[in-house]
């Protein structure tokens, strides 16, 4: 698709431009539904003909130009966009439906997707009675997702995966800016582990980098909280893909364990939810010993605490603030339960002079 023809604005999603992505009649749009965060997005609905859906979901780059320069720069936009242009019909876990997605060479892009509310979706939260058989089912996707794309060659240089690679270098890195400033914001009603971990991240995140990207390595979403997830009773899916990246796999299961689940929960369970991974991941014809799991657990875990804690730093510009607090108390008492510092301490050893 040229570039003159990407929607830059809910104003731009008109009956003539839908024709042309869906290639169908599409008598008249209207919009349900417009916000901004990562991504503009908006809810439509469509008078078209019975092919098409009465309602769609669509994601395009943020209103705000300060949101837009942050995301251009992560790459966040255009990566989502390709996974549901290239990838969504291949993964084997739920994701919303594709009717059209693509982006341009000037960091334009868009996705037309399922309307899940429509579609009967709910979105699980916390206190949900029936939360633990939802989480179990995550753990299942993460399984099918991981065991899927585990070394695949799809990864190496001359793979169509090849982009998905380059761009999560440095995977877990990066992020003692957002870390510092939330010590700022917070630091003083903040517990002992949280400074414990702060002050070794931020001293020491290339290292700690180097440690997140070690092992065997494949598809992960990346992103995934609770507030990413979508059910049909309890059957779980996966949506906002923009931090689709190629990792150990360890990365999404702690990150989610880690921020999401409530700690009573995460610390009653999470023993037998790392076996049913590998006992899942086995049935994809990977072998990953319960052991070996739980330690890269341990390690893993600062994924999840580095990613509640910098949303948190960043007030309410990516969530509102109480979300992301209560994604940090529960982050600090998994890396203390976890003894994630004391993990990164041995695996790191002392740290050579400058």
């Amino acid at each position: 698709m040229v570039g003159s023809r990407i929607p830059v604005d809910v104003a731009d999603l008109d009956a003539a431009w839908f024709r042309d992505a869906l290639g169908r009649q599409i008598d008249s749009v209207e919009v349900l539904d417009a916000h901004s965060g990562t991504t503009g997005r908006a809810r439509l609905r469509l008078v078209a003909d019975d092919r098409v859906p009465a309602s769609v979901f669509v994601k395009l780059a943020p209103f705000d130009e300060r949101q837009r320069e942050f995301v251009d720069a992560q790459g966040m936009g255009i990566a989502e966009a390709r996974f549901y242009r290239d990838l969504a019909r291949e993964c084997p876990v739920r994701v919303p439906a594709v009717l059209f997605a693509d982006h341009d060479d000037e960091r334009r892009y868009v996705m037309v997707l399922e309307d899940l509310v429509a579609s009967g979706a709910r979105f699980p939260r916390t206190r949900d009675d029936d939360l633990l058989r939802v989480v179990e089912g995550v753990i299942d996707n993460f399984a099918a997702l991981h065991g899927t794309y585990w070394e695949s060659p799809r990864f190496s240089s001359v793979g169509d995966l090849a982009w998905i690679a380059r761009r999560t270098r440095g995977y877990g890195g990066g992020g003692g800016t957002f870390v510092r400033m939330a010590v700022d914001a917070f630091g003083p009603d903040m517990p002992p582990e949280f400074h414990a971990l702060a002050g070794l991240y931020c001293a020491r995140s290339d290292a700690i980098a180097s440690l997140l990207a070690a092992g065997p390595r494949t598809m992960v979403h990346g992103d995934a909280h609770l507030g990413n997830m979508f059910a049909f009773g309890t059957d779980p899916g996966l949506l906002d893909w923009a931090m689709i990246g190629c990792a150990p796999a360890m990365r999404d299961v702690a990150y989610f364990l880690c921020n999401s689940v409530p700690t009573a929960m995460r610390r009653a369970e999470e023993r037998r939810l790392i076996d049913r991974y590998c006992a899942a991941l086995r049935g994809h014809g990977v072998v990953l010993a319960a052991n070996d799991a739980w330690e890269q657990y341990r390690v893993q875990a600062v994924t999840g605490w580095v990613a509640a804690v910098s949303t948190a730093g960043m007030g309410a510009r990516w969530q509102p603030e109480r979300i992301g607090l209560a994604g940090t108390h529960r982050a600090n008492a998994t890396v203390a339960d976890l003894t994630t510092v004391d993990a990164l301490q041995v695996l790191l050893g002392p740290e050579t002079p400058s």
